[in-house]
């Protein structure tokens, strides 16, 4: 048996703007990056973020689409993570999220257990994704709702159909 302590969570968040970055409807979301993220990396259980050299992530694209911008992220356990989300200045942008973000019908969160010390990439992510859209939480991409143990972290093979891309 596996144990649980050899794997950490990823999670990965894409959202849909409704403005560009730079536009002053996003100006409190882009002037809170910093101090959330900052708050990430001080957070019990926190381990990684996906970062560009600006310090965020809002450049790097995510199935192509310039309006997407992604969150990746590696935790120690479903606990760490959620104690981090609902908290703080985290929560409060939570709870404005509708005022920067399309709503979208579709998976746009998931999470899968990693190695300790494995760095997942923005590829990895997207395929974690489109799993999960195509059939639901399994131990290979799941939710915070219907999470599987780190025991059933190894991978599992699977083909995505090309067509099956981000219709966000």
């Amino acid at each position: 048996m596996t144990s649980a302590a050899a794997y950490e969570l990823a999670q990965v968040n894409i959202s849909r703007l409704k403005f560009p970055l730079d536009s002053p409807e996003l100006k409190d979301f882009v002037d809170a990056l910093d101090p959330v993220n900052a708050s990430a990396e001080a957070a019990d259980g926190y381990v990684w973020r996906l970062q560009s050299e600006g310090g965020d992530a809002t450049d790097i694209k995510v199935f192509g689409d310039d309006w997407l911008i992604i969150n990746l992220t590696v935790w120690r356990d479903p606990n760490a993570l959620t104690a981090f989300m609902y908290q703080g200045q985290h929560r409060e942008l939570l709870s404005r999220r509708r005022e920067w973000f399309e709503k979208v019908a579709e998976a746009m969160t998931a999470l899968w257990w990693v190695p300790v010390g494995h760095r997942p990439t923005v590829a990895e992510a997207e395929s974690r994704l489109l799993h999960l859209r195509a059939n639901g939480p399994t131990p290979y991409a799941f939710t915070l709702r219907t999470s599987f143990p780190a025991q059933g972290a190894e991978p599992v093979s699977f083909a995505v159909p090309e067509d099956l891309g981000c219709s966000v």
